[in-house]
């Protein structure tokens, strides 16, 4: 089993990263959509066409796109000398895709107010939202080229 995951390594690596991209697309467009949706009256058009847009999407494409994320990146861990478990860096960058999955279930909980006509907070709240996952995604991707530490 370990030859083959080494002889796989490559692809596993190139699938972790398109799934990451897709997740990360979602993660960086929903918080938008919530911008628009906030500021709607209930029952709207525009808050139906983008209560739809936002259930597709997080259905769709950012739970698909994290769970193969999760399910990659384990079998990235898996495949031995992958991983040095005794460097910080590795888990710093955990704490922060952790985080980035304390956020999409953020997203989550608040496209069912949204849904429901109940924008659980305003616009401006969504705009700052919409910027963390962007200095997240930084900070990983410093941390898994580098290595600093």
């Amino acid at each position: 089993m370990t030859n083959a995951l080494v002889g796989a390594y490559p692809w596993v690596k190139a699938l972790h990263i398109i799934a990451v991209i897709a997740w990360m697309a979602g993660l960086l467009y929903l918080p938008r959509l919530y911008v628009y949706h906030a500021d709607l009256p209930k029952g709207s058009n525009r808050a139906a066409l983008l209560g739809v847009m936002e259930r597709r999407l997080l259905r769709g494409i950012m739970l698909p796109a994290a769970v193969m994320t999760y399910g990659l990146g384990m079998l990235l861990a898996a495949i031995p000398e992958v991983v040095d478990w005794h460097r910080g860096w590795i888990w710093a960058k955990l704490g922060l895709v952790a985080l980035l999955t304390v956020f999409h279930i953020l997203l989550a909980y608040w496209r069912v107010g949204l849904a429901a006509g109940r924008s659980p907070h305003s616009s401006k709240f969504f705009r700052i939202m919409n910027e963390l996952p962007t200095l997240m995604m930084i900070a990983i991707v410093l941390l898994v080229v580098t290595r600093p530490f």
